[in-house]
C-alpha cells in the first residue's frame, strides 16, 4: 500500500515567516554546514527561505526528511529543548536564524499560536508518517515506499541524489539489499534509472515482489 505524506501548511509557514523575518539575522549557509540550536547560550529558530535542508537524527545521522520549501524549525525544540534533531544544509540556501525568546513573544503578541500549533501538528504527523515507511515492513516496501516519494521530487533533485544514497541516508537498509531490488525492478522493467544510479521513470511497482 503507497503511504502518502502529510499535507505541508504552506500558507501557514509563510504568515509565520512573514511575522518573523523582520526580526531575524541573515546566515550565510553554505552546503554540508550543520546548524547550531544554539547561539551564545541562546535558543533559536531557524527561518528557511529558499534552498534545501535536511533533518536528522542526532543519534546516528539517520536522515528524516529533506525540506525544499520555505519552513520554519527550531519551534518544538524551543517548547521541549530535547535536541534530538540536527540540521544541515544540502545546497547553498537562504536561512535566518532568531532567539526563539524573541520569536516566541513575537508569536504570542500577534496572536500566532493557532499557526504554530498548525505547523507542529504537521511535524507530528510527518514523524507519523517517516515510521510508515520503514517500521515493520519488508525490505521490499521500505524500497518502493522511498521510490514512490523519489519520484515526486523534481528532476533537477533527483538527478542530484542516487536512489542508492537516499534510501540508505534514510534508512537502516544494506547496500546489497537495495541493489539487488532495484535490479530486479530494472530488468522487469518497472522502473528506470541512468547511469550512476539516478531515477528517471517509474512505469509501475508491484504491491509484493
Amino acid at each position: 500500500m503507497h503511504i502518502s505524506p502529510p499535507i505541508r501548511p504552506q500558507q501557514v509557514i509563510n504568515r509565520l515567516l512573514d511575522a518573523l523575518g523582520p526580526y531575524a539575522t541573515p546566515i550565510n549557509a553554505i552546503a554540508r554546514k550543520k546548524l547550531n540550536w544554539n547561539y551564545k547560550g541562546k535558543q533559536q529558530m531557524w527561518l528557511f527561505k529558499k534552498g534545501e535542508i535536511s533533518i536528522l537524527r542526532a543519534s546516528d545521522g539517520l536522515l528524516m526528511i529533506t525540506v525544499y520549501e520555505a519552513h520554519i524549525f527550531g519551534v518544538a525544540e524551543t517548547l521541549q529543548p530535547m535536541q534530538g534533531h540536527q540540521l544541515r544544509v544540502e545546497t547553498d540556501s537562504v536561512l535566518l536564524r532568531i532567539d526563539a525568546e524573541e520569536a516566541i513573544k513575537i508569536i504570542s503578541e500577534l496572536n500566532l499560536w493557532k499557526e504554530a500549533t498548525a505547523l507542529l501538528a504537521y511535524h507530528t504527523a510527518y514523524l507519523a508518517y517517516r515510521d510508515a515507511l520503514v517500521l515493520q515492513q519488508r525490505t521490499y516496501a521500505v524500497i518502493r515506499n522511498h521510490l514512490m516519494e523519489m519520484i515526486l521530487l523534481p528532476e533537477e533533485m533527483r538527478m542530484r541524489v542516487s536512489i542508492l544514497d537516499y534510501i540508505q541516508d534514510r534508512t537502516h537498509l544494506s547496500r546489497s539489499s537495495i541493489l539487488n531490488v532495484l535490479s530486479a525492478l530494472k530488468k522487469g522493467k518497472y522502473i528506470q534509472f541512468i547511469r550512476g544510479g539516478y531515477l528517471q521513470h517509474i512505469e509501475s511497482l508491484p504491491e509484493k515482489f
